[in-house]
Formats: C-alpha cells, structure tokens, sequence
C-alpha cells in the first residue's frame, strides 16, 4: 500500500522515541518530558464528585465546552491576561494546548498556504503544520533565542496565513518582551494575517520576567488566536484540557473541526479544571518554589562546564536549551547519555536546530532531591563524553 506523502513528511514524535529509550534502560532518569512533578489541586477531586452526581455527564456535551469552565475561563483572561471576551471574540475549551493548534491551523488555511514558526520550535507546532498540508516557514531568532521582527517580516509572502510566536517558550525558555509581541501582532494586522500566540506557559516566569498577552491589546481580536493549556501549571497533562481564545469570525470553523475530532473535550476532565480554576493561580504558586531550587541549582552546575556548553539564561517556562561544542550528532549523544549515565533529554534536532548539537533540558518534572541526582548524572555525563 502507498504511503500518503503528507504523512511521509511529518517528523516522528522524539517523546516516545526517547521513552523507548528510557524504558529500554531501566533505572533512567528522565530530563526529557515537560511536565510538573505535581499534580491537579484538591478541587478538582471535589468537582468530579459533581461530575458523577447528574446522569446527564454520561452524555456528548456542547462541542465548545461546558458553560461553568466556560465562565471561569472568561474571569481569569479578563483578570490575569487583561483579555476582554465580546462580541469580536469567543472562548473554546479543548482537550489539550494541542488540539487547540490544530484547529486554529485548518480553521485559517488551505493546503499549501504557509505558516511562520521561530526556531527553535515547538516540534508539535511543526508536525500540525505538516499534518495540514501546509509548509511551515522557519525564521531563525538571536543568540537569546529572541523574536527578530525584520526577519519574521522578510518571510511573509502571499501564502502566509500565521505567525506563531510561544512565550514563555518551549524549548527555550525565553520570555518575549511585551514590545517584541506588540510588533508582530501589528505586523500581522497590517498584513492581514493571524497571530497565534501560545501562551502554556504563562505561569513560569523568573528574575523578574513579565508574561504578556498580545489578546490584550486595543484592536487585536480581529486577527490573534491565543491557546492556553492546564497540562502544565495545574499538573493537568492527562487530563488533557486546553483553551484558545478566537476571532468570532472563526468559531463555526473551530466547532466544525472539534465536533469531528473529538465532539467534545472530556466532559469529566472538565469538571477537573472547573476545580483547578477555582483553586486559581494560588495553587500553581504553591507548587513552584521547587521548581525554581531546581533551575538555581541547574544554572550553578552549568557554571561548571562553560568551556564546551553554554545556554542562554532565559527566563521562562521550565527549560534550557544547551548548546554544545562537539560534532557528535545530539541524537547520538542522547543515546550514549542514557545507555552509559542513565538520564535523558531531548536532542535540539527535534525543534528544527540543525547546525549545532543541542540538548533540550526540562527541570520541572522532578522534586529537588530527585532533580540533584539527575542534574548530577547529566553533567558527569557530558563532562565524560565531551571534556
């Protein structure tokens, strides 16, 4: 049987490749996946409760979600991204920051209509770009995996649909500075093409960084598309619960592709996130103090091998992105990490960098005593491999 070409031109998932690895090697610790140690607050447990209490839940429910996370949705953009809901713009809940991409992807283009990503990218970004028939135009950012306006400008051409822009980012960490947002939501309006911002990621930030929601700008809901997920913040990656906020215009498109993917997010993981909204921000604040020890011991360590990797500090989500001084293909060198010193990270391969040996560190998954060791057994293994 032939294989479809649009399919022959999507890369392969790298988390379960490496999970194979991992599994393969037992006794792995993992510095790959980007999740929380933690998981959902005490709410959501009550709220699910309710979810069994009315025989009603056993059945489809509206494809958009349902109206109390619907409401809790609207009062946290409006509080905490500044992000009014009106009559230009609507709310869709989604089973996962995912799903939510791809339905802004085939909600805005055609078959070989062209998309924006930054490299680094978010490798799921690229692979729904793919999936769609679409191509997706790389832009390179700057030596502090910066937005580089000028150059995302030069890249527009008469098939370009979206920019996508991820901040707090993965897999860098980088946070886009609120002018840097401003200028390419105003690029894209001038030229009539969608900002798809996503925003997963809003809750870690550190030394001061400021997370910005281009949504939130005077005339901005007309043309920008912002996902939002609670995989991360509230330990919610099974769960699988998202949200984008979108143009009005788009909703009969968006409802049309969500009815056909999955008519309607998990309707008991949506009693979850009522729970995780009411417990709020406070929660996911509670939690993160570890993961800040984490990254402060992660910076220290690093200090240590600066003579053959570096990684710009960045400021956001739970990631650095290392850069190392070998010619050693990082897929190889993600391999001899866990066959040799059992620990694991993400070869930079897998986001779109192809001139350097990258290693994407994720130090948000693990509790400090768990993460020292790991941090441990990743330095020695690079000084092993590489000094």
């Amino acid at each position: 049987m032939r294989e479809p070409k649009r399919m022959e031109a999507v890369q392969s998932p790298i988390i379960p490749v490496v999970g194979e690895l991992i599994r393969d090697n037992p006794g792995t610790i993992s510095l790959g996946q980007g999740v929380v140690y933690y998981g959902p607050p005490e709410e959501s447990r009550s709220e699910i409760q309710n979810f069994w209490s009315d025989p009603e839940n056993q059945k489809y429910k509206l494809v958009q979600g349902i109206s109390p996370l619907i409401e809790l949705v609207a009062g946290k953009l409006e509080s905490e991204n500044q992000i009014e809901l009106n009559s230009a713009n609507a709310v869709v809940i989604t089973a996962g920051g995912n799903l939510a991409f791809m339905n802004a992807v085939l909600a805005i283009t055609d078959p070989g209509d062209e998309i924006i990503l930054q490299i680094p990218y978010y490798f799921n970004h690229e692979m729904a770009v793919a999936m769609a028939g679409c191509r997706a135009v790389l832009v390179e950012t700057d030596e502090n995996y910066q937005l580089r306006v000028d150059a995302i400008r030069s890249a527009i051409t008469p098939k370009t649909r979206a920019v996508v822009t991820i901040s707090p980012n993965n897999p860098t960490g980088a946070v886009y500075p609120e002018e840097s947002l401003r200028e390419v939501n105003a690029l894209c309006r001038e030229r009539g093409l969608y900002h798809i911002h996503d925003e997963a990621y809003e809750y870690f930030t550190y030394d001061g960084a400021v997370h910005f929601s281009p949504a939130s700008i005077d005339g901005s809901a007309g043309h920008t598309i912002s996902l939002f997920s609670l995989s991360k913040a509230y330990g919610f990656a099974s769960w699988r619960i998202g949200y984008m906020v979108i143009p009005e215009h788009l909703l009969v498109s968006v409802k049309k592709i969500q009815d056909t993917l999955l008519i309607c997010p998990p309707v008991i993981s949506q009693y979850a996130a009522v729970g995780a909204l009411k417990a709020g921000r406070p929660y996911c604040s509670s939690q993160q103090s570890a993961i800040v020890k984490v990254r402060q011991l992660l910076l220290s360590e690093l200090r240590g091998i600066q003579s053959f990797c570096t990684a710009p500090i960045t400021t956001g989500a739970f990631y650095f992105l290392l850069r190392l001084n070998t010619k050693e293909g990082p897929m190889d060198l993600v391999k001899t990490l866990v066959r040799d010193h059992k620990v694991a990270a993400i070869p930079g391969t897998a986001f779109g960098i192809e001139d350097v040996c990258t290693l994407r560190v994720a130090y948000g998954a693990l509790e400090t005593g768990k993460a020292t060791e790991a941090v441990g057994r990743l330095l020695q293994g690079l000084k092993t491999i590489l000094q």
